[in-house]
């Protein structure tokens, strides 16, 4: 149960219960004027480029395309009870073509709203519905200040106009690359009144650009690169933000890129904008854009010709929340999309697609009747949107069911998905494991029992085991304190987002410490190390405070510190992925994760924590061991990673460079900072370092006392500490060997060499003498094999008395001759040869 039934009830939980769709029809048409030819209109959908519904509800406006022999034209129908005279506008080229049709709403006068139909040449015409009298022209405007320039775009944003206009140049080009950044994006304020209606001065806002389309949210405006733009300039979106006179580059592969206030128009240059980021565009690939509409929520919604459908937030930051079925989208597929609350509602080839925008699932799928059908505004009804059709006008609302106890299909089937990939990730087998298959096979349980938990514990929570079987009933016991903890979590996430801006920051940190506890006790996988990287990096004094916590970081009475987090924990921060997953997107193990969160927060404590780290390691596996993280790279090694990433170093990183090599107690780190001691010239510490270190091993201590005669040698800084390098001196070190490493190592003079020199910084044989003393006193291997045939009180000894007895030949033969070896004079072997 605590591993794919834990993860699978983490995730669902995330989600709410499935909502159903409920359908009522609001209108058939007949209470608008001249509803027949709506009708009419709506039957040959292929016809209509655009439906729009005024604000207050009562009016349409439909934009007909043009098709021999009707003309172009927009026509305003409206209901019964408001008659009055129609609105009925067309052209017909080489007149200028109309660019977009805007409701304003009024700042000073509520529920005063007018239509500002908007042409190519920049003329506004403001209309204004007087009940019982109709449509009448408020006022003619001219948007535009050349008389070359052309309308291509246009939107409102508060009360203002913002639109985009060509400004061909003066002489014909023929290459159009030269003249392809001759747009412009420009906003004017619009006052309106009930009376008249006055435009405010042209503000440029960028020059100098490609071709945009604009789409207008409540604070901010999108501009996206239309499909026939500049190739250079169709990798990235811009959003500006009206208020603060800022420009924002985003790109969907990349996300945020850049962001550059513009005050003055010198500044609104559409390539000054983008000065310091053209080395970084130039990699993207070109936008995939189908088609695009702003979100209730003020997000840019994009379907790519994949169907894909994302959300660009104004910051720049974008997510995906859905794919399309149906393979790619051709340019003649109409995708039309509207938010309302938290759903996504798309139309695509006859089919409503109901999506939930915070978790991308799909709450419902439905096949329409008819293919065409338009979204229209839902007066004062959030959480309902309107459809038209040529049958009518129909409202779809979500509710829920009232029977919550039976079996909600969006929570089981999101269950049964989570099992899915739990079980995929782990299965030896090739084939690929479906939800249908899960559920026919028998062989998983899990999903089954989580699924009938979730729905009894989540809608009654007085009675959570009612109707369980008892198998179900217990198991829901072990895991109720899971729940507990889940639903207290959303809870929490719940405050974070409704919370004043005063009381977000201490329900971030507590939000932080919950999240990373919870990653912390589960599989760190790839997908949760870059949900860790991405919460260091936005509540980086959050997630310090959570680590230190999880990890039960203090120092103790004597000032170290300590930590009490048990095995499992250990192993999580040790955690290593593979090479491959590592620096995608920048993302780094958990470890790294933690020594940045040191350095930036209590960088003293970094050293001791590294040494910790290496203590549970050396207790858990070997040495050599390379399933252990110090298989691949020492832990100081990593530490020193992390280090070596700072923008800026200083001397207090030298210091810490030197405390994370030391610390390792590795012989070759501990060489490598005794080398970086002396590079700094801090030979107070240098002797230090050398008297801690030399008792680790004899080897170590050998190549630390070669490496300090070799500077002995060169300069004569180490002279007042000489008293304490000489008994670092190894046992197998001998005179000649100390010799030969001096004479190495001595500097080489430019002059001839002089028996005295006046500089006094020569060594001498005095500066040595002690050391050759010690060593020459110190008995050798060889005089300790013999020491006990050399220990006699007289030397040499004493020759044994002759004896002048002649013996016979045949005694004389029996007696043992002297020994050659023995012979004390080559008289006395002289002598024996002779006998």
């Amino acid at each position: 149960m605590s591993g794919g039934c834990g993860s699978v009830l983490r995730l669902a939980l995330v989600h709410a219960v499935a909502d159903r769709m409920k359908l009522r029809q609001v209108s058939d048409l007949s209470d608008f004027s001249r509803g027949h030819w709506l009708r009419e209109l709506l039957c040959r959908g292929e016809e209509l480029s655009h439906v729009q519904s005024s604000p207050d509800g009562q009016h349409l406006l439909l934009l007909q395309k043009s098709r021999p022999p009707t003309l172009p034209r927009v026509v305003a129908f409206q209901r019964h009870s408001i008659a009055g005279a129609d609105l009925e506008r067309s052209w017909q080229p080489p007149q200028p073509a109309l660019v977009g049709l805007l409701f304003l709403q009024s700042p000073v006068a509520p529920g005063f709203w007018v239509l500002a139909v908007v042409w190519e040449h920049g003329r506004t015409e403001v209309w204004h519905f007087v009940v019982a009298v109709g449509w009448q022209l408020l006022q003619t405007l001219e948007l535009c200040q050349g008389a070359r320039a052309r309308v291509v775009s246009v939107c409102s944003q508060g009360a203002s106009l913002v639109w985009c206009e060509e400004r061909p140049p003066l002489g014909a080009h023929s290459d159009m690359s030269k003249c392809a950044f001759r747009f412009c994006v420009c906003a004017r304020a619009l006052e309106v009144g009930e009376q008249s209606v006055r435009l405010g001065t042209v503000r440029i806002v960028l020059h100098n650009s490609p071709e945009y389309q604009l789409l207008a949210s409540p604070q901010h405006v999108f501009l996206v690169p239309v499909a026939a733009g500049f190739a250079t300039t169709s990798k990235f979106l811009l959003v500006w933000h009206p208020e603060k006179a800022e420009f924002t580059i985003t790109a969907p592969s990349a996300g945020f890129i850049h962001s550059k206030v513009l005050r003055s128009s010198s500044e609104s240059d559409f390539r000054k904008l983008l000065l310091g980021s053209v080395g970084l565009l130039s990699g993207f690939a070109p936008l995939d854009i189908h088609t695009s509409a702003v979100s209730n929520s003020g997000g840019l919604l994009l379907v790519s010709t994949k169907g894909s459908v994302s959300m660009v937030e104004p910051d720049g930051t974008q997510r995906h929340i859905f794919d399309l079925e149906g393979g790619s989208l051709t340019q003649g597929s109409p995708v039309q999309l509207k938010t309302f609350g938290s759903i996504l509602a798309c139309v695509l080839a006859g089919v409503l697609y109901l999506v939930d925008q915070n978790s991308g699932r799909l709450v419902e799928k439905e096949v329409l009747s008819m293919k065409e059908v338009h979204f229209l505004e839902s007066q004062g009804e959030e959480d309902s949107i309107q459809l038209l059709s040529q049958t009518g006008i129909y409202s779809f609302s979500i509710s829920k069911p009232e029977d919550s106890s039976r079996p909600e299909p969006c929570l089981v089937e999101m269950v049964f998905e989570e099992a899915c990939r739990y079980y995929q990730r782990r299965s030896l087998s090739s084939s690929k494991l479906t939800v249908e298959k899960l559920k026919k096979g028998g062989a998983f349980q899990a999903p089954v029992v989580l699924a009938a938990i979730l729905q009894h514990s989540l809608h009654q929570k007085q009675k959570p085991a009612q109707g369980l079987q008892d198998t179900y009933a217990k198991l829901l016991s072990t895991v109720s304190l899971e729940l507990q903890s889940y639903m207290s979590l959303e809870l929490l996430k719940t405050c974070v987002v409704c919370a004043p801006e005063s009381e977000v920051e201490s329900y971030c940190k507590e939000l932080v410490e919950q999240e990373v506890s919870r990653i912390l006790q589960s599989d760190m996988d790839k997908d949760n190390l870059a949900y860790l990287n991405s919460v260091f990096a936005s509540f980086p004094k959050a997630a310090w405070k959570a680590i230190r916590s999880c990890l039960q970081l203090q120092q103790n009475g004597d000032g170290l510190l300590v930590a009490r987090a048990t095995p499992e924990v250990w192993k999580k921060v040790l955690c290593q992925p593979q090479l491959e997953e590592v620096g995608q997107n920048g993302m780094v193990p958990l470890f790294e994760l933690i020594c940045a969160s040191f350095l930036r927060f209590k960088p003293k404590w970094l050293p001791s924590f590294v040494e910790l780290t290496q203590q549970y390691v050396s207790s858990s596996w070997s040495y050599s061991s390379k399933e252990g993280p110090e298989g691949r790279v020492p832990l100081y090694k990593r530490a020193l990673g992390v280090l070596a990433r700072k923008n800026k170093h200083g001397e207090a990183d030298d210091e810490m460079e030197l405390e994370l090599l030391l610390c390792s107690k590795r012989p070759k780190a501990v060489l490598q900072a005794l080398h970086l001691l002396i590079c700094l010239k801090q030979w107070q510490r240098v002797v230090e370092v050398a008297e801690k270190f030399s008792k680790l091993s004899p080897l170590l201590n050998k190549e630390i006392f070669i490496t300090l005669l070799a500077e002995f040698a060169r300069h004569r800084e180490l002279d007042p500490y000489l008293d304490r390098l000489w008994p670092l001196c190894p046992a197998e070190l001998t005179a000649s060997d100390i010799l030969t490493i001096v004479l190495q190592h001595l500097p080489h003079s430019q002059e001839d060499p002089v028996p005295f020199s006046s500089e006094g910084n020569q060594l001498t044989v005095g500066l040595l003498k002690p050391l050759l003393q010690r060593v020459m006193q110190r008995p050798r291997v060889q005089d300790e094999m013999y020491s006990d045939a050399l220990q006699s009180t007289t030397f040499p000894p004493p020759t044994p008395p002759r004896v002048h007895k002649i013996l016979s030949k045949a005694v004389a033969d029996d007696v043992p001759q002297p020994s050659m070896a023995r012979t004390s004079s080559p008289s006395a072997l002289l002598q024996d040869d002779s006998v």
